[in-house]
């Protein structure tokens, strides 16, 4: 279960403080975004569902890259509606060096406003609409891409975290 901090009018804009939360992730970590502060920066990237082409190649990049995301002080997690059961396993298969954490409640997906009506084959359905985010030492949100393409991405992400203090 995620549990976010009341936000006091704060909220996931860009040059905002993130809302603290917590969230349970895979390898038994309890995810705790205020332990991060003034340690590292954070990406955040929602992804619709493990195991799937796009998703799977979205973790593999950020994976192919993650010593260069250490170098910048930047830890990288991704985050789906998927049970910890299930990232645990598609973790395991693709050897991540990164956790994954599990909203099954939705409660930071709707936080970054990441749940999106989306179509498929004419059929309409709500889902994760693919976003990664940014968030520095401070806490605060410095960077988003939303209807993210994967091509390319984690270079760009990449360079953003590279600039950071």
């Amino acid at each position: 279960m995620t549990t976010i901090t009341p936000n006091n009018g704060l909220n996931t804009a860009l040059n905002s403080i993130v809302p603290d939360f917590s969230a349970n992730a895979t390898s038994g970590i309890h995810f705790q975004l205020s332990n991060f502060k003034g340690k590292n920066n954070i990406v955040l990237y929602f992804y619709p569902k493990d195991g799937t082409p796009g998703c799977t190649l979205e973790g593999r990049d950020f994976r192919n890259h993650i010593s260069d995301f250490d170098n910048a002080d930047t830890v990288v997690f991704g985050i789906s509606r998927d049970s910890l059961a299930s990232h645990e396993k598609f973790r395991e298969k693709q050897s991540f060096k990164f956790e994954l954490i599990s909203d099954e409640d939705e409660a930071l997906c709707q936080l970054f406003d990441v749940i999106k009506e989306k179509s498929m084959f004419g059929k309409k359905y709500i889902g994760i609409e693919r976003s990664t985010f940014l968030i520095n030492k401070d806490g605060i949100l410095t960077n988003e891409w939303r209807k993210v393409r994967v091509k390319g991405h984690i270079a760009e992400v990449l360079a953003a975290a590279e600039k950071l203090p």
